[in-house]
C-alpha cells in the first residue's frame, strides 16, 4: 500500500527511512549552496549518535521495541507488561542505545580528532554508517522482531536485514576515501556527488 507510506501518524519512526530522507536533504541542501557533501556530510555523522541515543531512551520509555526473552545468565532482565506476557526480556532499547550512541559517539568524537582523518573527507562519513550498520545488526540479536514482519530468512529481522548493506556502503566509503591520492582530488570528487 504505496499510499501508507505518508501516513507518519499511524506508526513509528524507522531510522532506515529517516537515513534517506536526511541522506537526500544533505544532498539538496549542499547543493543549492555550493559547499562540499561529504565534507558536510562528516560533519553531522559526528553528532547523530547522540540523537540516536536519546531517541532509544525514549523507546526505553515508552516501553516499545522491547527484547527478546532473557538468557538466564543475563543479569539485568526487564518485564515488559505491553509484551503481554511476564516473561523477563532483554533491554534491547538500552542495548541499542549502548551501542549505536554511547559506543557509537565515542569511536566518532576519537576519529574526528585525528586530522589524518578529518583531512580524508568522507571517512568520518563512511565510519558512521559502518558503525551504526554493526551497532544496529548485533543490537537486533537483543530486539523482538517487529509483530507484523517476525523473522525473515535465515533468522534475519527487518533492523538486520536494511543494516547489513549500510556495512558494506560504509566500508565501501571507507575503502574508496582511502585510495584516494589526497583531499584535493576527494575535495574535487565531492563537488560532483
Amino acid at each position: 500500500h504505496p499510499s501508507r507510506m505518508i501516513a507518519v501518524w499511524d506508526g513509528g519512526m524507522s531510522f532506515h527511512g529517516g537515513f534517506l530522507g536526511v541522506t537526500i536533504a544533505i544532498i539538496w541542501f549542499c547543493r543549492k549552496n555550493k559547499i562540499a557533501i561529504l565534507r558536510f556530510a562528516d560533519r553531522v555523522a559526528v553528532t547523530v549518535p547522540i540523537g540516536l541515543f536519546l531517541g532509544r531512551l525514549a523507546n526505553f520509555i515508552n516501553g516499545e521495541l522491547w527484547g527478546r526473552p532473557a538468557a538466564a545468565w543475563f543479569p539485568f532482565p526487564m518485564i515488559y507488561p505491553q509484551s503481554g506476557s511476564l516473561v523477563p526480556r532483554y533491554p534491547s532499547e538500552l542495548i541499542e542505545a549502548s551501542l549505536e550512541g554511547v559506543l557509537l559517539f565515542i569511536i566518532m568524537v576519537f576519529a574526528s580528532r585525528s586530522l589524518k582523518v578529518r583531512n580524508n573527507v568522507g571517512m568520518l562519513t563512511g565510519l558512521f554508517i559502518l558503525g551504526y550498520g554493526v551497532a544496529r545488526t548485533t543490537g537486533e540479536f537483543f530486539r523482538e522482531p517487529d509483530w507484523f514482519l517476525g523473522f525473515l530468512p535465515f533468522g534475519f529481522t527487518m533492523g538486520q536485514a536494511l543494516s547489513i548493506p549500510m556495512i558494506f556502503v560504509g566500508g565501501g566509503l571507507l575503502f574508496w576515501v582511502s585510495k584516494k591520492k589526497g583531499a584535493a582530488d576527494i575535495a574535487k570528487t565531492d563537488s560532483l556527488i
